[in-house]
């Protein structure tokens, strides 16, 4: 087991390395110069390189890498072109807002799904298999854009349950960030965004749930569960739906380390100040340590998540171990 960890964390760090050398090339690369967002119209050559030299865009590329890679291993992360501010307390803060809102919605389509999904399975053959897999194939392929602005003419405009954007109702006052989410006004603001994100998300797991559970039922253990006259609900939850969980994890893992960056249709939908907005807004305006951290960050949760998920493997099936020879 010691040297599967060993093994598995080298290749994460060889992976974000990979990861954080693409990034940079990219960026600078692909993107036009960041110096038509620093300086102002009318400055004369001269300012405009001073400018370039104080944010070290002046030095050669390969001195600019070196440097990039020595700031990410120190976890500095650079000044904001656009912002003029430290990127770690600009990221910091969209990556909070961010993850109230996909962590929220995560548990709701992660816990609803699984569990329709052997529902499903269960009820194989009847007009409730067809409905649900509709109706998750709906939930796929419903763009969120669409189904934000339905329910926010629904349930924001016409009914008036909830507000229609943002986090908060303006004017607010909160000294930090646990201020600012501790109040019901913010959990009344949270609602119709991550319910949104959920109906999105839940048919993904439901779906491969349904699908792993139907292979899962030809196993020959669920045969003996059978002839041992165990219920067929303790068999599909307690036997079946255990073993069927496997793939759900590994896209679970998947999906919140995505979540990091946000949905940017629904952060804007729902004028949601997280990651999402941001990540796009620094790649327009070439900001070069924004951009590059946001990715980095959302490189760095799906690499921990995927190893996580390793592990919860051999929690879930007994027959997964790692680290050891046939």
């Amino acid at each position: 087991m010691r040297s599967y960890l060993v093994g598995r964390l080298l290749q994460m760090v060889i992976t974000l390395w990979v990861i954080l050398t693409l990034l940079f090339f990219l960026f600078r690369l692909g993107l036009p110069d960041p110096t038509v967002a620093l300086v102002t119209e009318g400055l004369s050559l001269e300012d405009r390189a001073i400018v370039a030299e104080r944010f070290g865009l002046d030095r050669p590329l390969h001195q600019q890498y070196l440097i990039y890679l020595r700031n990410v291993a120190t976890g500095e992360l650079g000044t904001s072109f656009h912002y003029k501010a430290p990127v770690a307390g600009i990221v910091g803060e969209k990556f909070m807002n961010t993850m109230i809102l996909m962590v929220t919605a995560i548990l709701i389509s992660y816990t609803l799904g699984p569990m329709l999904g052997v529902i499903l399975a269960w009820k194989r053959g009847t007009r409730l298999e067809v409905a649900g897999i509709t109706t998750g194939l709906v939930m796929r392929s419903a763009p969120m854009f669409w189904t934000g602005m339905l329910a926010i003419m629904l349930f924001s405009i016409s009914l008036g349950w909830f507000p229609t954007t943002g986090m908060r109702t303006f004017p607010y006052e909160a000294a930090n960030f646990w201020q600012k989410i501790a109040t019901l006004d913010f959990l009344w603001h949270l609602v119709l965004p991550a319910l949104v994100v959920a109906f999105y998300y839940a048919g993904l797991p439901m779906l491969i749930m349904r699908n792993t559970m139907l292979e899962v039922m030809g196993e020959d253990f669920i045969e003996f569960c059978h002839a041992r006259g165990l219920s067929r609900a303790r068999i599909m939850y307690a036997h079946a739906a255990r073993n069927a969980l496997l793939p759900v994890v590994t896209q679970a893992a998947i999906t919140v380390g995505l979540a990091v960056g946000g949905q940017e249709v629904v952060e804007v939908v729902f004028s949601w100040p997280g990651l999402g907005r941001e990540m796009v807004q620094a790649v327009r305006t070439s900001d070069y340590p924004v951009a590059q951290a946001s990715f980095m960050l959302m490189a760095v949760m799906v690499l921990l998540l995927n190893f996580a998920a390793d592990l919860i493997y051999s929690r879930l099936d007994p027959r997964v171990v790692y680290g050891r020879g046939r």
